[in-house]
């Protein structure tokens, strides 16, 4: 079993509720304190830094020398983070960032273990969010890279059940981590280096984000309950094909067939 992302958060949820039902968890990490901190807690850390293409590979040929002909029975693209700004003024370089972790890396790693996942029969886990059903404003690059996991997961599903393997996608809502924390000041700083006419034009929509971040996070759910889900997708006999995490999830995807206009009105009301 292989986890991106493994360090905080959902990832090392995921981990350990693994680890403690048996499974042997490659936990991949990017900071090399992370690593020695599952090192430290019994994990086997692998470092996988998903914008890296030689990282990925030599974490699946580390992996691939120890399973071998038993091949990976699962793996869980977990990584990722979150950009958030104006789409106007955001830096390109910004929103390039965003995709490359949180979309082309489960690229990156899907295709490195994937010859591992087919031996072993194994399966793929995807972490989605509830931002890849609904999208509002100032997480444009965010949401541009959860709704584009959506359809990458789709044609993976597709593409791989004729052989085995099983593709599954959490679309998880606000979840309790440090993810909140690290993205808020991301885009604090973002917004301090932004020219003055972005706050004129953008400034209340900045704080109702803001705002909404504020309430969202003292509604999540914790790690487990999205880590419970990935256990599900890896063990059930018919695992489903996605898991809505979360009251507010599952109201997403209610809300995501409103028309358009009224949608609007709803997410942009004061």
């Amino acid at each position: 079993m292989v986890i991106s992302g493994a360090g905080s958060g959902i990832g090392r949820a995921c981990a350990e509720l693994l680890r403690d039902r048996g499974w042997r968890v490659w936990a991949g990490y990017r900071r090399a304190e992370d690593g020695r901190a599952l090192a430290a807690a019994g994990f086997r850390p692998l470092r996988l830094e998903v914008r890296d293409e030689r990282s990925v590979a030599e974490a699946a040929a580390t992996v691939a020398a120890c399973c071998g002909a038993d091949g990976l029975q699962g793996l869980v693209n977990n990584a990722g983070i979150a950009v958030a700004g104006p789409l106007e003024f955001l830096p390109l370089a910004s929103f390039e960032l965003q995709l490359d972790v949180n979309l082309t890396g489960v690229l990156r790693c899907g295709r490195a273990f994937l010859p591992l996942l087919r031996r072993g029969r194994g399966r793929m886990v995807n972490i989605g969010s509830m931002a890849g059903l609904i999208a509002g404003p100032m997480l444009g690059p965010y949401h541009a890279s959860k709704w584009a996991l959506e359809g990458l997961s789709d044609t993976w599903r597709r593409e791989l059940l004729p052989q085995g393997v099983a593709v599954a996608l959490i679309e998880p809502g606000a979840v309790a981590t440090p993810i909140w924390r690290r993205s808020a000041a991301a885009a604090e700083e973002l917004a301090a280096g932004l020219p003055e006419e972005a706050g004129r034009l953008y400034g209340r929509l900045h704080e109702g984000a803001r705002r909404a971040a504020v309430r969202a996070e003292a509604r999540a759910v914790p790690p487990a309950r999205v880590a419970a889900a990935v256990r599900h997708a890896l063990e059930a006999r018919r695992p489903r094909t996605r898991y809505r995490v979360g009251r507010d999830a599952r109201l997403a995807a209610v809300l995501r067939w409103l028309p358009d206009r009224w949608l609007d009105r709803l997410i942009l009301r004061p």
